[in-house]
């Protein structure tokens, strides 16, 4: 079983996907464009390795223009090295990757020409794969898409294009449930009679359920059975709602216990699951740690090291509760710990918390600093509290002091970051 999430990293250096407009989109602005990003990609899939994150989705955006002639480069060959180091990475970590094509990739459309660019789209996503070098376990995941005033014939729409579909596309495609349209029963219905693995995702359904009441594990269990061998683990997605936003919108964070209850309630044994939540890559890490059965203290005193500062930003009463609870060099609180650092999060600072956060940030270069940056501290210390710059600017200048005196430990760190 892996835990993974979604296309883009929170507070990860040189991860950032670039793209542009078409009247930019010339071959020398897309080949550099696509070279940054496939480097951003390598350092993303680092990141996780490092921190035992197996599955991610891979962002559709990762060639700008990929699936229209616009982009006129033959991006397989241009950047082959940059591929095979990629799917070299890939396999000796054990990753497994996906990608998600958009809404605007449908194949039950009644416009032909609507049709033809999903296509399209779909072999994009199926050659991005196949340049990584990768199997059929990884997979592309497709909405049924829309009604059109007429659900069966849009079903049935969608069963005739499916099967003009090549075949390496077939092969990687599964369908997954919607929060509007398209159920888990009849997800799974369509899934059988075309042989198709189906991904359970547990928001769209309390969203969008079937008549039929059923628990979420009768569903997952149903899910499992449309894969086969040679489409790998089973997949779900699994997220929390905000309760400040629309029906349906994730969560900003995952809770850990609430997590926790929906894991070890699972029937199905060790199911992939694709975390979709705001925090991305800070929730996967969150539910990895949560889920361990030999956790060491030590793992908590890392993210500690990385959350600490922000926490102080917010709350120094939860700051200080959390060094307390790490006293204990034999226990491994990671419930308790979490919990606190969401509600550290979750708290809103003042003046007060975020100058106090900032000197403790500035101890670290106050003897190493020149008298020039003393008195230049000195000063945006004192335009801050007067209200005249804003903490971004006050973090900025720290971490530009982080870099120039090589504190990895504070430039690392999520207070300058997120």
């Amino acid at each position: 079983m892996s835990i993974g999430y979604a296309c883009l990293g929170i507070g990860i250096p040189n991860t950032s996907f670039r793209s542009c407009i078409q009247k930019n989109a010339s071959p020398e602005n897309l080949h550099e464009i696509i070279g940054s990003n496939l480097e951003a990609l390598y350092n993303l899939l680092e990141y996780n390795k490092k921190k035992g994150i197996q599955l991610f989705r891979i962002s559709s955006d990762l060639i700008p223009f990929g699936s229209s002639q616009v982009n006129t480069l033959d991006w397989t060959f241009d950047f082959r090295e940059k591929w095979e180091k990629l799917g070299i990475l890939i396999e000796t970590s054990n990753f497994r990757v996906s990608m998600h094509p958009g809404q605007y990739t449908v194949i039950n459309s009644p416009r032909p020409e609507v049709v033809e660019r999903a296509v399209d789209d779909l072999i994009y996503h199926e050659k991005v794969l196949s340049n990584l070098s990768t199997n059929s376990s990884h997979k592309i995941i497709l909405h049924i898409g829309g009604a059109y005033g007429d659900k069966p014939l849009a079903i049935e729409r969608f069963s005739q294009n499916y099967e003009k579909l090549p075949d390496l596309v077939k092969a990687r495609l599964v369908i997954e449930n919607d929060d509007r349209i398209y159920n888990i029963e009849e997800v799974l219905s369509l899934g059988e009679e075309l042989g198709i693995p189906v991904v359970f995702d547990n928001l769209h359904h309390r969203v969008n359920p079937p008549k039929e009441e059923k628990s979420e594990n009768y569903w997952i269990l149903k899910a499992g059975e449309s894969w086969g061998s040679k489409d790998g683990n089973q997949k779900i997605h699994y997220s929390q709602e905000n309760q400040q936003k629309r029906q349906g919108a994730h969560s900003e964070t995952i809770n850990l216990e609430e997590f926790l209850v929906f894991y070890n309630g699972l029937l199905v044994p060790q199911p992939d699951i694709m975390l979709e939540v705001k925090d991305k890559n800070l929730s996967a890490v969150k539910c990895i740690n949560g889920i361990s059965v030999d956790g060491k203290i030590g793992v908590l005193e890392e993210e500690w090291a990385l959350y600490k500062y922000n926490v102080l930003e917010h709350s120094p009463v939860i700051y200080q509760e959390i060094r307390n609870l790490l006293k204990d060099k034999n226990n491994y609180p990671v419930q308790d710990f979490y919990q606190l650092i969401d509600s550290g999060m979750a708290t809103e600072g003042n003046i007060g918390t975020q100058i106090n956060a900032l000197q403790h940030v500035w101890g670290y270069f106050k003897d190493k600093a020149s008298e020039k940056e003393k008195l230049s501290m000195t000063k945006w210390m004192e335009d801050f509290k007067n209200g005249k710059v804003a903490i971004s600017f006050m973090k900025k200048k720290l971490y530009r002091l982080a870099l120039k005196y090589e504190a990895t430990y504070l430039s690392n760190s999520y207070f300058f970051l997120i």
